[in-house]
């Protein structure tokens, strides 16, 4: 995402989420624990519009997404979102959709990495976040459902149905979203859908440490990674290589390259810069 901003200022605060920033982590917390951090239209628009912000700042070196209380997101309120989209027009529906899909492309594109600290269940679009990170670590407790299905609607939701098979397979996918049935943590890490699998209770700590230590690392090769990581999946070997060599030409000429080669000599742990 560009850094270039407009005249608009920073979000002095944000309603639907609770954030925290120190050394270069942003640890957002869904906050509604009562219900199970069921996600509201407030909800969606907050995420999208703060990893905009911090994506811009370029001060946020690694970003955690969890859940408080008994669980990380059971998806999208019943109540406020799907009693409220049966009286939307088909205008309003996309725009709602598209909506939940930026948020997603958003966490996909950010450029720092991603990491889902889960407990007990991530259902629905909870389920998708989680998905859309480029870590997942869980305790014991987790259980993901993607529930699109059992109210009558498609299992490829939010992009579901693009990233899942590519953690997955195609088979485990196929399952996933057509049937909607939990997996338990167990299965999530035998599947590859788990990165990390903590003890219970663990999850945060372990994600926290992780955050810290991509934050003390080389941020702009991490950057360019998860880009040419989401980029690239899409494309022919050659054109892969082709991106490749053209990333690390440039990183190359960067001030972290340089540094390390000087750490190296000097027999010192290299200081990036992250540039």
């Amino acid at each position: 995402m560009s850094p270039f901003t407009g005249s608009a200022a920073r979000t002095p605060g944000w309603e639907h989420l609770r954030v925290d920033l120190a050394d270069g982590v942003a640890t957002v917390t869904l906050a509604r624990p009562a219900k199970l951090n069921a996600l509201t239209f407030g909800a969606y628009a907050d995420l999208r519009d703060l990893l905009a912000e911090l994506s811009r700042e370029r001060s946020v070196r690694a970003l955690v997404l969890a859940g408080e209380g008994r669980g990380f997101c059971s998806g999208g309120d019943v109540d406020e979102i799907i009693g409220a989209t049966l009286a939307m027009d088909t205008a309003q529906l996309l725009d709602f959709n598209r909506m939940t899909g930026q948020v997603v492309r958003a966490l996909r594109e950010c450029p720092f990495p991603v990491i889902a600290s889960l407990h007990g269940v991530a259902a629905g679009a909870g389920a998708v976040l989680a998905l859309a990170a480029d870590f997942r670590v869980a305790d014991p407790t987790t259980r993901f459902a993607f529930l699109f299905t059992r109210v009558g609607l498609s299992g490829g939701d939010m992009g579901a149905a693009y990233l899942l098979p590519r953690v997955v397979g195609l088979g485990h996918a196929t399952r996933l979203l057509m049937l909607g049935d939990p997996v338990r943590a167990p299965e999530a890490e035998r599947i590859g859908l788990i990165s990390e699998l903590t003890e219970e209770g663990e999850a945060d700590e372990t994600s926290q440490r992780l955050a810290h230590r991509l934050a003390e690392g080389p941020a702009l090769a991490y950057a360019q990674t998860k880009a040419l990581l989401t980029s690239e999946l899409d494309m022919p070997l050659a054109a892969s290589i082709e991106l490749d060599a053209s990333t690390q030409a440039l990183l190359m000429t960067g001030e972290d390259y340089a540094e390390f080669h000087a750490a190296f000599t000097e027999k010192r742990p290299p200081k990036w810069s992250g540039r």
